[in-house]
């Protein structure tokens, strides 16, 4: 059985060797080309259930693990939130129709490694503020990876992304967050996506975390459905989110879940 390597700060962050890293690519490099292949069949009528089938199949087919099948209960292979849902939508009969916007989120193991990420998708043409709002979420998301290295503070991650995305208008989700992780899906530290710059632990070379703002066009609040997995806003204003798995490097941070088609921000039709 494989164990988790490296050592742990007094603030219990695993700090990974630099060997770890080679794990971490492959499993992030099979999400994020799930992730690729899933954009052609999200169509106006395809619905939610078929496309978390697909993913299961692709899963299971590069001879991966999904690390959602069987996660507390979880039985779906994708999480998929549609407008106003936040994260952590279930996959149904639900269609797609013209205009929506989607975060898929995929998690796989592979020879022990989580990788961990997540992006926005449109069913047929989006409209203004939709498509502003994906291209805020996506560039608060690289703002925060931007402030990911060593010597800053987990606070100065977070507030690049709040302080992009209010300069937009726009809120950050305060009740969810990102989270450390490697040889297991979910370990310190949580990840805020707002703070004070200078706050919280500070970042070391051979951490491993995802970085994943959720952000809202009205209001931060949310609130779990009766299903206890569904978060959505309280104001039903729309929400996006982008997700990336990284690696704190000597001189910053290494992206394990870029997309090999160059696709992890969405095209839109004209």
């Amino acid at each position: 059985m494989q164990t988790n390597t490296g050592r742990l700060t007094k603030d219990g962050i695993r700090i990974h060797d630099p060997s770890d890293f080679a794990g971490m690519r492959v499993a992030g490099a099979l999400a994020a080309q799930i992730l690729d292949d899933i954009a052609a069949h999200v169509v106006p009528g395809q619905t939610t259930g078929e496309l978390d089938r697909l993913i299961t199949q692709w899963v299971a087919d590069a001879g991966a693990t999904s690390a959602t099948i069987g996660y507390k209960g979880y039985q779906h292979a994708s999480c998929i939130s549609v407008n106003h849902v936040v994260c952590h939508g279930i996959p149904g009969d639900k269609k797609l129709k013209d205009g929506d916007i989607l975060n898929i989120d995929v998690t796989v193991i592979v020879d022990g490694w989580f990788g961990d990420t997540s992006r926005m998708y449109v069913a047929g043409t989006p409209s203004r503020k939709a498509e502003r709002l994906i291209d805020v979420t996506h560039d608060a998301l690289m703002k925060g990876i931007e402030a990911a290295k060593p010597g800053n503070t987990f606070g100065d991650i977070g507030h690049a992304i709040q302080l992009f995305a209010e300069s937009n208008r726009m809120s950050v989700v305060r009740d969810f967050c990102g989270h450390g992780l490697g040889r297991v899906f979910h370990a310190p530290p949580n990840v805020l996506h707002y703070g004070r710059p200078g706050s919280g632990s500070v970042l070391e070379e051979g951490m491993f975390f995802t970085i994943e703002p959720m952000i809202n066009l009205g209001r931060p609040e949310t609130k779990v459905l009766a299903d206890d997995w569904t978060a959505v806003t309280r104001d039903k204003s729309l929400s996006a989110q982008f997700e990336h798995s990284i690696g704190i490097t000597s001189d910053g941070a290494e992206i394990f879940t870029l997309s090999p088609g160059n696709m992890f921000h969405p095209t839109y039709p004209r």
